[in-house]
């Protein structure tokens, strides 16, 4: 299980870096084909949609990475149990919000698609096309939080934490500047 979802987390990020990439080619093919009159037509709109997909698929990855902005500095200043608890206490209040949220995107993108909702701009597709990547990443971000309150309530220290502390040992600093 856990290869399965290690590989589950990379795919989102490697997927949410393949959109990246897209909206670099895209932005470049436009300003390119401005230079020699060709207009790209719904290029603004593809953009606007990967932009999308880039933010929700690499949630997951990012909070298993430790990457996900945390507010670490009070969870630094109490001791192992205090921490521990306090862990248990936002990963479930995250693992929450998160299935709500989840249960409420499912059911707007349920109501576009029985109601023909269309998209607005120069391409019209059924609006839930797009929605799908807000959808799959927030259930691959759930099972990020849910995953990490497993290891918690097992006594584990959280995979963002060793990721951190790793980086720390490193002498990386990166994410305090």
């Amino acid at each position: 299980m856990r290869r399965f979802l290690d590989r589950l987390y990379y795919a989102s990020g490697a997927l949410a870096a393949v959109c990246l990439a897209a909206i670099c080619v895209l932005m470049l093919a436009q300003s390119a084909g401005r230079e020699v009159g060709l207009l790209l037509r719904g290029a603004d709109d593809i953009v606007a949609w990967l932009n999308a997909a880039v933010v929700f698929l690499a949630l997951g990855h990012t909070f298993r990475h430790g990457e996900l902005v945390r507010v670490g500095l009070w969870l630094d200043k109490v001791g192992p149990r205090t921490r521990r608890l306090l862990e248990i206490l936002s990963l479930s209040t995250a693992t929450v919000f998160v299935c709500y949220t989840f249960y409420a995107v499912g059911g707007y993108m349920a109501e576009s698609r029985t109601s023909g909702y269309m998209t607005q701009g120069l391409l019209v597709i059924p609006e839930w096309i797009p929605q799908v990547t807000f959808l799959v990443g927030l259930a691959i971000f759930f099972v990020a939080i849910l995953d990490e309150l497993v290891r918690v309530l097992r006594g584990r220290k959280p995979e963002y934490q060793v990721a951190e502390e790793a980086r720390r040992a490193a002498g990386d600093f990166s994410e305090t500047v």
